[in-house]
């Protein structure tokens, strides 16, 4: 194996990952000027209406109703010109790891009935344990995908706009809306950090001399951070900044919002009856 290709550490690992969460956000932004079924809803009406699905989805104990959900949500992500691979590479793939992680010892700590036994170890894994942990898994995934067809089909200041409009307090909005953009600022500073000092780097560092590396990487960040943020909010506040969101487009409803927010009202009411 050579030694590039046997030579990547945790920072080449960390700033991959650092590049896929740009692309992940710049196809988030392209995907909003689609022309798709979502993308022609006035913002309000997602907001409401996909977060009253979340919602439902949350206070169901229905797999079926949780499944019919997110079937529904797929449909959605379809007509609005959402690739399924990128959802379930981005989206379904990491919640099953991280949620199933949770789950798992739920397949075994459950009392009830035995419904097959681990090989090797005899652990019995309950039938409750199984429901239990589907019902988890289930529950946040179609929650996952309802928020990504927000953030996916909507502009992140209408999204902020919709939540003012709903009276949501202006300090939950400022930090959301200044937490996605200045992280997506400190991504695209890291990563500019690390490509610099590869290209002007004749032999990479190992062992301790990588992790100092890393460390001063992790320093001269921090401090770019601190800095940037007193000028941003310096230059916010010479605008007139006050925490209110104010984009140029007007919010106008038409026939086809008050469709759309009819039929959400109805799903809503139906998967929580339906999921009691």
């Amino acid at each position: 194996m050579s030694a590039r290709a046997g030579g990547r550490g945790y920072v080449e690992r960390t700033i991959d990952t650092l590049i896929e969460a740009l692309e992940h956000s710049r196809a988030a932004e392209r995907a909003t000027a689609s022309p798709g079924l979502l993308q022609r809803l006035d913002p309000r009406v997602k907001v409401a209406g996909l977060l009253g699905l979340v919602a439902a989805t949350v206070l169901s104990a229905n797999l079926a109703t949780i499944a019919a959900i997110l079937i529904l949500a797929i449909a959605a992500a379809l007509g609005s010109r959402l690739r399924l691979a990128h959802l379930a590479a981005g989206v379904w793939g990491e919640v099953l790891v991280f949620t199933g992680a949770m789950a798992l010892p739920a397949l075994f700590l459950t009392p009830g009935r035995p419904a097959f036994h681990l090989p090797l170890v005899a652990w019995p894994v309950t039938e409750q344990g199984l429901r239990t942990a589907g019902l988890l898994l289930l529950r946040v995934e179609t929650a996952a995908t309802l928020g990504v067809l927000l953030v996916f089909t909507t502009p992140w200041t209408h999204v902020l706009k919709a939540l003012r409009v709903f009276h949501v307090p202006v300090v939950f909005v400022v930090v959301l809306g200044m937490t996605y953009r200045y992280g997506l600022l400190l991504l695209e500073t890291a990563r500019d950090l690390y490509e610099a000092q590869r290209s002007r780097t004749v032999f990479r560092p190992r062992g301790v001399a990588r992790a100092r590396v890393a460390a001063a990487h992790a320093a001269v960040l921090l401090s770019k951070s601190l800095a940037l943020s007193g000028e941003v909010y310096l230059a916010m506040q010479s605008r007139g900044f006050r925490g209110e969101v104010h984009v140029l487009d007007d919010f106008r409803m038409t026939r086809r919002d008050w469709v759309a927010l009819s039929s959400f009202a109805v799903l809503t009411i139906a998967a929580v009856w339906a999921g009691r």
